[in-house]
């Protein structure tokens, strides 16, 4: 034998003794492995169920594979539930007490699952469910059931912000009448309500319904004007219902289908011709990342599937395997974290304690801390319920489905997972939806209603009454009925506007014998019982009616008015001339008759003798100025040009006053005045009169709220009728005001507008309205129509037509019943004119006087004998002297000085030239002598009495004596009086 030879037998001889070292090793280890018990109750005849025990199969065999070392190994122990509630727990108790499971994966579906988890809280055994979503399960407050799935209830937010997203206000569940559907009802309907979306029908399929029994339900479906369907039903129900659908025509334009989870998680695993039938349905599906691990089990799972099931084509892994295998996982994991020892004996099983696992709490224990990532993502079970995750928004079209947006618990909707907004806000927006492909092939979003297209008319209830807004008229020889006015002509043209057509019919809400049924309150309310699916007339807006029906925008004012007779209020006294002026006004135009006249006469004062003299004489010569401009006949003569400016102004004002005061006396005295009897409601409540209101309408419960007895609440029918009442009087037999809304009473003024008037509006409401079902979507179209009409020239017509007929009565709203007297809101510019304009003038004259006399009113003061008194005194003083300087008492000077040239100084030609006679008195000389001083000053000293000195020649002493002559009067003598001669 060579060396290579031997070299090859030795190496084979040694990987055979390693060989069988470790086939030693794993039969040692293996004699240690601690079998567990554990159930799992499927649907084996289903593809769900061959699914989920395939999976489960797969989870185990990779687990051990990956944790070899492991002492504890499951056993499965399965039973077909066979599709039946009853089978599902016969097996579930045959595993609890035959077989001594520690766990039990199943069953498949929510309603075995309802009895399956009873009987695992009474045996302590976990009850681990991969498929069983409905919320109901969860109201069973089992501590051993874990829902290793998605609760339905997770995506019923996901729903409605879709529903919100596209601004749709009704959508009807089409669900499954077992615990499966009936779970998510609840809340899905709290789902749509948050985003103001209503369910005005609930469609409930029968689990074993047939094809005639859900094609009947769809053609009811038809017939409604909801066009919004939210499908949850199991994929055999949901897969026929498309198919009728389509067959019958709702999968075309105008309609929307919304399918849940469980219906969106399998859609890769419906048939071809399914599938067709479902393009452009949008769905919420659960979202599951793309992984390389998903991807490798997929493709492992479908090869071994196929191998075990070859007579099922065209599968395809969904979620429910993955939580299937993610399922086994985790209760291979928790077995194992228990241990074996226990949960391998034989005597588990507590006989005297009616088959109590004593191993279930520990068990329990550990899959409720369980954390792992599973291959459908982190998997926990807080409180027995998988975490939600983000679902997908899908859209069915061609051959797959197109995710068209994510939604999240915290961000809503958002077009790209990876775009969630920063702050948190939760988006319900369209924008963040991509585009989306509708049934029949439509890109526009349809409007989630349509009117019914079965030739049935919308019966619109009109109350009997024979008024401009509602006519109604019974033709007893072809006993036919015709409806007329206001409100009518209204509605059909707001009808004629919408951009589809509506077919209606109006039908009276009268008795057999042709009387109304009952109140306005009443016909309402037939909406609200479904009687009516309409109610069109003059119908108010009001709270109370609001909680059964909705109502359209108003096209009339609102208003709830009192109409009282009129009385002439002309009287006859000698105090009438005082009214036509307020008191504020009267009060402020003495006080400012009285300004002008102290303006005019501080202008004056200095320059014109006309305002000098004695002070009563100067203040009565003032005031009789100023009231003499009320009639022009004014005698005194305004010299100065501020004077002028102010008389002008004045006088313009004075003009406007005496004419608007003559125009407003002329009304009083000719114009007949009419007064409303009563202006305040709480008076007619304190003397207890009567008031009427309108048989039928509303009004008398406001009455009755504002504490009118019923002894002082009278009915009528009609406008005659009111005019009777209110025509005897509260003391005959009458009333003394009737109520009724604001448009009846305009039309009751048109035809009585010299008797009556609109005294007070004392309740608030919003106008006719139209009246619909609750949550019924014409209301937000009609309601546009509305302003659309009431916009436009069609408005002004239909107006003309009943509302504006020819009359000899004034527009009431125009009326005015009475003559107001002239405030001073009327004149406030008027004054503010002439008091700025005199305030103006007065500062500018005393400026000047002040620097015209500042050589004589600035002089030094002794400070021990000189005071700011003494001052005031000594410019008041100077102020009450004659302006010489001014033109009017220069002319009189030169005709003095003429009278004394001819009679005194006709030969004085001795008189020394250059020298200043001065005669004055001043204040400190008044009070030792009562004769003027005389006084010589230079040449240089300027003239201030008779301006040029070239024309006297008389001397000193005789100019003295020429002054005494002249006899100025003792009031003046006060002022100097400068003389300047000069030798010619």
């Amino acid at each position: 034998m060579g060396v290579p030879t031997r070299l090859a037998f030795s190496l084979f001889f040694f990987i055979n003794v390693i060989s069988d070292t470790i086939m030693l090793a794993k039969a040692q280890i293996n004699t240690t492995l601690t079998p567990v018990n554990v159930g799992v109750i499927l649907d084996m005849d289903s593809w769900y169920g061959k699914m989920g025990f395939s999976c489960i199969q797969m989870a185990l065999s990779d687990f051990y594979a990956s944790n070899s070392l492991y002492k504890t190994r499951l056993v499965l122990h399965v039973r077909d539930s066979k599709r039946d509630v009853v089978e599902a727990a016969v097996a579930a108790q045959n595993l609890i007490k035959n077989t001594e499971v520690q766990a039990i994966i199943g069953p498949q579906n929510s309603m075995q699952a309802n009895f399956v988890i009873s009987l695992g809280q009474k045996a302590q055994v976990p009850i681990i469910s991969f498929s069983a979503t409905s919320p109901s399960l969860t109201s069973l407050r089992s501590e051993y059931f874990f829902r290793a799935a998605q609760n339905d209830s997770a995506q019923v937010k996901a729903i409605s912000a879709v529903v919100k997203a596209f601004g749709w206000k009704q959508a009807v569940p089409i669900y499954i009448d077992n615990e499966y559907g009936e779970g998510i009802i609840p809340f899905l309907i709290d789902a749509l309500q948050d985003v103001d979306a209503r369910v005005p029908y609930r469609s409930v399929i029968a689990p074993l319904a047939t094809d005639d029994e859900i094609s009947e339900e769809l053609y009811k479906l038809m017939t409604m004007q909801t066009r919004v369907f939210i499908v949850h039903l199991s994929q055999n129900l949901s897969s026929r219902l498309f198919t009728k659908a389509k067959e019958i025509g709702m999968m075309s334009e105008g309609y929307v289908w919304i399918v849940t989870s469980g219906i969106a998680n399998s859609l890769s695993s419906i048939e071809p011709s399914v599938h067709d039938s479902m393009q452009g349905v949008l769905g919420v599906k659960t979202y599951i990342p793309k992984t390389k691990e998903i991807e490798n089990f997929a493709v492992r799972w479908k090869r071994t599937f196929q191998q075990e099931n070859p007579n099922i084509t065209n599968v395809d892994l969904n979620v429910f395997g993955l939580w299937a295998y993610d399922a086994a996982s985790a209760l291979a994991t928790a077995v194992e974290k228990v241990g074996g020892e226990n949960l391998g004996s034989d005597q588990q099983m507590n006989a005297s304690s009616n088959l109590i696992s004593q191993n279930g709490p520990k068990l329990r224990e550990v899959l409720l801390e369980a954390r792992f990532r599973g291959i459908a993502g982190e998997f926990s079970l807080p409180n027995g319920q998988l975490r939600s995750s983000t679902f997908q928004i899908i859209n069915v079209n061609d051959n797959g489905e197109r995710v068209i947006a994510f939604w999240t618990p915290e961000n809503g909707l958002r077009r790209k997972l990876n775009s969630m907004n920063s702050t948190g806000e939760y988006s319900t927006s369209m924008n963040d939806l991509g585009p989306i492909i509708w049934p029949g092939d439509q890109t526009s979003v349809p409007k989630g209603w349509e009117i019914p297209t079965n030739g049935k008319k919308m019966r619109i209830g009109v109350p009997v009454s024979s008024t401009e807004y509602v006519n109604f008229a019974h033709d007893l020889s072809t006993n036919t009925t015709h409806v007329t006015g206001y409100c009518i002509d209204i509605f059909n043209a707001v009808m004629e506007s919408l951009p589809y057509t509506v077919r209606y019919e109006f039908i009276p809400f009268a008795k057999p014998d042709g009387r109304i049924a009952g109140t306005y309150n009443d016909l309402v309310y037939q909406v609200f019982l479904g009687k009516f699916d309409a109610v069109v007339g003059d119908t108010t807006i009001i709270a109370n009616r609001s909680k059964y029906v909705d109502f359209t925008l108003p096209y009339t004012e609102s208003g709830v008015s009192m109409i009282v007779p009129l009385r002439d209020s002309r009287r006859r006294n000698a105090w009438i001339f005082l009214k036509p002026l307020s008191w504020d006004l009267w009060i402020t135009s003495f006080c400012f008759f009285v300004f002008i006249g102290f303006v005019v006469w501080l202008l004056e004062h200095r320059v014109s003798d006309d305002f000098r003299g004695p002070p009563s004489h100067q203040i009565g010569t003032s005031l009789w100025y100023a009231f003499s401009t009320m009639v022009f006949a004014q005698r005194e003569i305004v010299i100065s040009n501020c004077a002028r400016f102010v008389v002008i102004i004045w006088v313009f004002v004075v003009l406007i006053l005496t004419q608007s005061y003559t125009a407003s006396l002329a009304s009083l005295l000719t114009v007949q005045q009419l007064q409303p009897t009563v202006t305040d409601v709480n008076k007619l409540i304190k003397n207890g009169e009567k008031v009427g209101y309108h048989r039928g309408s509303f009004v008398s419960g406001i009455l009755q709220e504002m504490k009118f007895k019923e002894s002082q609440l009278k009915e009528y029918e009609s406008n005659e009728g009111c005019d009777e009442l209110l025509s005897k009087g509260s003391a005959n037999g009458g009333i003394a005001a009737a109520f009724d809304e604001t448009p009846y009473m305009k039309l009751f003024l048109r035809q009585y507008c010299s008797k009556y008037t609109m005294a007070a509006s004392i309740y608030k409401t919003d106008g006719f309205g139209f009246v619909f079902p609750i949550g019924s979507p014409l209301v937000a179209d009609i309601s546009r129509a509305i302003l659309k009409v009431t916009e436009g020239e069609k408005m002004k017509k239909i107006e003309s037509a009943w509302l504006h007929k020819q009359t000899n009565c004034p527009d009431s709203s125009n009326t005015q019943v009475s003559s107001d007297s002239l405030s001073l809101a009327s004149f406030w510019g008027l004054f503010l004119i002439a008091g700025v304009a005199s305030l103006s003038v007065l500062i500018f004259s005393i400026s000047m006087f002040l620097y015209k006399e500042r050589q004589h009113i600035f002089i030094p003061f002794d400070p021990d004998q000189g005071s700011i008194w003494s001052r005031l005194c000594h410019i008041l003083m100077i102020f009450d002297g004659k302006d010489l300087s001014s033109h009017t008492f220069r002319r009189k000077a030169l005709q003095d000085q003429r009278s004394i040239d001819s009679a005194h100084c006709a030969g004085a030609s001795e008189a020394s030239t250059n020298i200043k006679c001065f005669a004055c008195t001043s204040s400190y000389s008044a009070q030792t002598d009562n004769h003027p001083a005389i006084f010589l000053e230079s040449p240089e000293t300027p003239s201030r009495e008779y301006g040029d000195p070239s024309t006297m020649n008389c001397q000193l002493s005789q100019l003295a004596t020429s002054i005494e002559l002249v006899g100025y009067p003792n009031q003046e003598r006060q002022k100097p009086i400068e003389i300047d001669l000069k030798n010619s």
